[in-house]
């Protein structure tokens, strides 16, 4: 983030966007996206002052967990590579990305409300996480460890679909069906 005239935020300001953030994306996985702004600042320990100074509208600070998940998300793909063989670090990194989707009660509804704020996030998603996804499906074909016959589209929109929310609200039932997935994208013919 850069301020007036491409100058980098003062330390305390940047600090307060990341306190605000984290605390969000706190609030927003147990309350969802409606919870009250008084308890994002409070629990990031700012006033409500400094969190509208950084963020005027809550699609603002929706935004900003979102673009924050996604690079988590993104960055633990190179992670996963090395340390793992590349059938394992393509199945933890979509384990992970279950989390991703499953946890962010009523995100999906806020990023669908038509709001301009949240206009260039499918871009962002699609930016990040297909990269990351490609470069570890990449790997695992390459190893003879995953199909050929898939592309990294095709498994991040499957994938999400498998983690519609369940009526009880827990992500068990999408961690399942997401590992019956990963089991499908194994190679069996022994080639």
């Amino acid at each position: 983030m850069t301020g007036e005239a491409g100058r980098r935020p003062r330390a305390d300001a940047q600090r307060n966007v990341d306190a605000l953030v984290r605390a969000a994306t706190t609030v927003f996985a147990t309350a969802g996206v409606d919870a009250p702004i008084r308890t994002i600042a409070g629990e990031a320990g700012v006033g409500l002052a400094t969190l509208y100074r950084h963020f005027p509208q809550r699609s603002d600070l929706v935004a900003a967990v979102f673009r924050r998940e996604v690079d988590a998300c993104a960055a633990a793909a190179p992670v996963l590579a090395a340390a793992h063989e590349p059938g394992e670090a393509l199945g933890r990194w979509l384990l992970r990305y279950t989390e991703f989707l499953a946890a962010k009660r009523g995100l999906a509804a806020a990023l669908h409300s038509g709001d301009p704020a949240f206009g260039a996030l499918p871009g962002y998603f699609d930016a990040h996480l297909g990269p990351a996804l490609e470069g570890l499906l990449h790997s695992a074909v390459e190893a003879g460890q995953a199909r050929d016959d898939v592309d990294a589209r095709d498994i991040l929109h499957t994938v999400a679909n498998l983690c519609v929310p369940a009526a009880d609200g827990g992500t068990e039932r999408a961690q399942r069906m997401v590992a019956v997935f990963v089991d499908g994208l194994r190679r069996t013919d022994g080639r």
